[in-house]
């Protein structure tokens, strides 16, 4: 039965921590005001906002270790996502990486290389049979055993996809349904100074998809091959913590290619979905709701 999104990538766990004041200089000293243990990653986090959203689930991608697959299975479990995908082994601590909150600036520390420190990597390549009967699907391009099966999956079954973070000449980006690119990646990828207007045309000249890039609380530039560049004001809010920010923007995303929405309208969605899951932390413990994120995009609307 074809009623869930299936969802691929990174499901870890994270340790966060929230300081008092800045995040102290080399040799320096901080004060921790909060900390959680609480499950992360890219998919992971989306997994948590989409559930939230009412969605149906079903995950698949990093193995869980001894560290962590108690607080992966008891989460999604009690969401109600289907983790059957999901493979503990027992030889694997797992991944946790830690992150220090200050104000809305974040400083992450990970252990992702894990993944690949043996032959056969911590995760499970994309499986043929949830593509196939899921609605949509949505990935992070960091597996290597993703490869282009999710390409050649989605095509063979005529399912849409979103991603992020992928180079603007990927296969990744030139099949996709929606691509999300983030302002960290482009700075990294082309550099601090990249005119994002020429980088939006790159990736659309590649691509028939929507394409997407965001840069924090800036105006989010967004659009298709042949079509001018449309840009749209993120929500204001009160930032409690930006982790996680963009994996709820993704989240959004997904959610509108699951409810074939337009493009404007996915684009302000996703953008509420981030809005109100920056009022929160951690987020997989207040995830967004239906009812908050129409209510951002409502009373912005009236405003």
């Amino acid at each position: 039965m074809q009623d869930y999104i299936y969802l691929y990538g990174q499901i870890l766990t994270t340790r966060s921590y929230v300081l008092k004041g800045p995040f102290p200089k080399e040799d320096g000293s901080g004060t921790i005001d909060q900390a959680y243990f609480h499950v992360g990653g890219e998919t992971g986090t989306a997994a948590s906002v989409l559930a939230s959203l009412g969605c149906k689930l079903k995950i698949g991608g990093t193995h869980m270790g001894t560290e962590n697959a108690d607080i992966i299975r008891t989460y999604f479990t009690e969401k109600k996502v289907d983790i059957e995908e999901l493979v503990y082994n027992p030889q694997f601590r797992g991944v946790i990486d830690l992150v220090f909150i200050s104000g809305n600036k974040r400083t992450s520390f990970g252990e992702w290389e894990k993944l690949y420190s043996r032959e056969d990597a911590w995760y499970e390549p994309i499986k043929e049979e949830s593509v196939a009967n899921s609605i949509c699907v949505g990935f992070d391009p960091y597996l290597d055993a993703a490869d282009t099966r999710v390409i050649e999956y989605c095509k063979k079954y005529g399912k849409p996809y979103a991603t992020i973070d992928c180079h603007f000449d990927s296969d990744y980006n030139r099949h996709c349904a929606i691509n999300a690119i983030s302002h960290q990646f482009i700075e990294e990828q082309y550099g601090e100074n990249a005119d994002l207007y020429e980088i939006h045309k790159r990736y659309t000249e590649k691509s028939d998809g929507l394409i997407i890039i965001t840069c924090g609380e800036k105006e989010i530039l967004y659009g298709r091959k042949g079509q001018e560049i449309k840009r749209f004001q993120p929500f204001q809010v009160e930032v409690k913590s930006t982790l996680g920010a963009g994996d709820s923007f993704k989240a959004g995303t997904i959610y509108g290619l699951s409810k074939q929405m337009t493009d404007d309208e996915i684009v302000c969605y996703a953008s509420g979905v981030a809005g109100v899951a920056c009022t929160k932390y951690p987020i997989c413990y207040n995830p967004p709701k239906l009812e908050e994120v129409r209510e951002l995009i409502r009373t912005n609307k009236l405003q």
